[in-house]
């Protein structure tokens, strides 16, 4: 239902292209979205979230810790295999790839949270501790790529 409603708000804005992170939940979300869309989903190696494989199962509070200091200490190994610099360089490469072999369309690329956070933060200036608190299972932000602001943010939940 949460997709449903995600593929409603996304609609106004008329993607031509929908692409998605191999991870089975966005995978999930894009194809619910590709259908109400009647568009195909394109699948793309390194949308994925932060690498946290190796983290433990850490409660709500002490997740939030972790994630403030992530964002905080870009450099850091804070938790998981990436850090969050590592994270924004591989995801941002993958952006500029979709971007340059889809020019002149409109894009929507189906991700995760900490990814998004790193990426919209570092090409508008939001804070991206503040951003990745305010976004909501399903939610999405619009960007103008040319004058790098967000045009909207929206939680769909």
């Amino acid at each position: 239902m949460r997709a449903e409603r995600l593929a409603e708000r996304v609609a106004q804005y008329q993607p031509q292209v929908l692409i998605s992170s191999v991870e089975p939940k966005a995978r999930e979300t894009a194809e619910i979205i590709g259908a109400r869309l009647r568009l195909d989903v394109q699948i793309v190696e390194g949308l994925h979230e932060h690498d946290r494989t190796t983290s433990p199962y850490l409660s709500s509070a002490e997740f939030q810790k972790v994630v403030q200091e992530f964002f905080l200490y870009p450099d850091n190994l804070v938790f998981g295999m990436e850090t969050a610099n590592e994270a924004h360089s591989r995801f941002s490469k993958v952006v500029h790839r979709i971007l340059e072999a889809y020019q002149d369309q409109s894009i929507a690329t189906i991700s995760h949270g900490t990814v998004i956070s790193l990426f919209v933060a570092r090409l508008t200036g939001v804070s991206d501790f503040s951003l990745w608190n305010e976004l909501g299972l399903p939610s999405f932000v619009v960007l103008d790529m040319n004058s790098r602001i967000v045009l909207a943010q929206e939680n769909t939940v």
